[in-house]
C-alpha cells in the first residue's frame, strides 16, 4: 500500500531496499547493464527466427510532442545545402557535382531516448552514491556520461503489452497505476516468451503513443498518462532486467501517486537500482505482430549516441524478430 501523504518516507524506504550502490564495485558506471553479459547476449541473437524487423523509435521532427518544459523543445531541422543551391551553382564543386548537407539542433531527451545514470539525483546523490555534484557539471557527466554504455545496449527484448491485457481496444486510460500485478499478468497472459529474465531489456505497451497519434499529442510530454506505479521499484530490482523502457513521456504513472512528488519512481530506478529508462518509445508495430504469432520476445539493439558527458541520449531501437 502507498501512503499517498508520505512520499519522502517511501522514496527513502524503497531506496534503501532496492539499492545496488556497491554491487559491481565502487568504480562502476553502467549499473544494471552489468546484467547483460557476454553470454545473454550470444542467447538473444539466437531469437532471430524469421528476420523480419521494427523500429521502435517516434520521429525526429518539429511535429513532435514537446511543448517546451524546461526547455524541452522539438528538433529544429535546417538545411545546410540544398539542390537550390545546386542548381544556381552557388556550391563550388566542379564538373557538375552538386550535394546537400543539414543540421539539427534538438534537446538529446526530446523524442525516443534513454535516461542514462546521470539524468537523476536522490538528496544530492548520483548513482552508486557519488556526489552529484561532482559527477555531473557544465562539462557534462564525467563519470557516467551515456557513452559508457554505447556498445553494450544490445540483448533480449520482452514486450509487455499491458495496454491490451489490461486496456480498452489496446489503450490504458491515463493515471492507470501498472503494478507488479499487472505485469505479472501480462507474461501469463501472453505465454512463456514474455517471461523476464535477468539481462532482459523490457518493453512497456500502455497503448497512450496510439492515442496520442489519433487524437492529437495534447498533453503527452508531461501530463496525465499510464505508466509504472511506484510499487513497482521492488519488481525492477528483483526481477535483475538490463533497463526498461515505455510508450509515454515519463515512464512512471502520472499524475504520481503521492500529494506531494514529481517522478518519485526515477528517484529510486536510476540513482539507486542503477536502472536505465527509455521513454517516447514507440513498439505500436511490433506489438500487432506479437499478437498475431505469440512470440513476445526478440533481438533488440537500442545504442545510444555516444555523446561524450551526456546525461541521456536519442536512440532508434531496432527490434528482430
Amino acid at each position: 500500500m502507498i501512503d499517498r501523504t508520505d512520499p519522502a518516507g517511501a522514496i527513502a524506504a524503497a531506496a534503501k531496499r532496492c539499492s545496488n550502490w556497491g554491487r559491481w564495485g565502487a568504480d562502476d558506471v553502467r549499473g544494471t547493464m552489468n546484467f547483460l553479459t557476454d553470454a545473454k547476449r550470444l542467447d538473444a541473437a539466437r531469437l532471430i527466427r524469421r528476420g523480419v524487423s521494427f523500429s521502435l523509435a517516434q520521429s525526429f521532427d518539429m511535429d513532435g510532442p514537446q511543448k517546451g518544459w524546461r526547455r524541452r523543445t522539438n528538433p529544429v531541422h535546417t538545411m545546410l545545402d540544398t539542390g537550390t543551391d545546386a542548381a544556381a551553382g552557388i556550391q563550388g564543386f566542379p564538373h557538375g557535382l552538386g550535394g546537400a548537407d543539414d543540421v539539427i539542433a534538438m534537446p538529446l531527451q526530446c523524442s525516443t531516448q534513454w535516461d542514462g545514470l546521470g539524468h537523476i539525483f536522490d538528496h544530492g546523490h548520483a548513482w552508486n552514491g557519488r556526489l552529484a555534484a561532482e559527477t555531473v557539471t557544465s562539462l557534462g557527466d564525467g563519470v557516467t556520461g551515456i557513452e559508457t554504455v554505447a556498445g553494450v545496449i544490445a540483448g533480449r527484448g520482452v514486450l509487455l503489452d499491458v495496454g491490451r491485457a489490461f486496456g480498452v481496444d489496446g489503450e490504458l486510460p491515463d493515471g492507470f497505476a501498472i503494478t507488479p500485478s499487472h505485469l505479472m499478468a501480462t507474461v501469463e497472459r501472453q505465454g512463456p516468451s514474455s517471461a523476464v529474465g535477468s539481462g532482459d531489456i523490457v518493453v512497456v505497451r500502455t497503448g497512450q503513443l496510439a492515442r496520442a497519434r489519433r487524437e492529437g499529442w495534447g498533453d503527452y510530454a508531461g501530463g496525465p498518462a499510464p505508466g509504472l506505479s511506484f510499487t513497482t521499484a521492488d519488481w525492477l530490482h528483483t526481477s535483475e532486467i538490463a533497463a526498461i523502457a515505455t510508450d509515454t513521456w515519463g515512464f512512471e504513472v502520472r499524475p504520481n501517486e503521492f500529494d506531494d512528488a514529481f517522478q518519485p519512481l526515477h528517484q529510486v530506478a536510476i540513482p539507486h537500482i542503477g536502472l536505465f529508462l527509455g521513454e517516447m518509445w514507440d513498439p505500436d508495430a511490433l506489438a500487432a505482430d506479437c499478437a498475431a504469432d505469440g512470440v513476445y520476445d526478440f533481438w533488440l539493439t537500442a545504442a545510444p549516441l555516444p555523446i561524450t558527458g551526456a546525461v541521456g541520449s536519442p536512440i532508434n531501437p531496432i527490434a528482430v524478430k
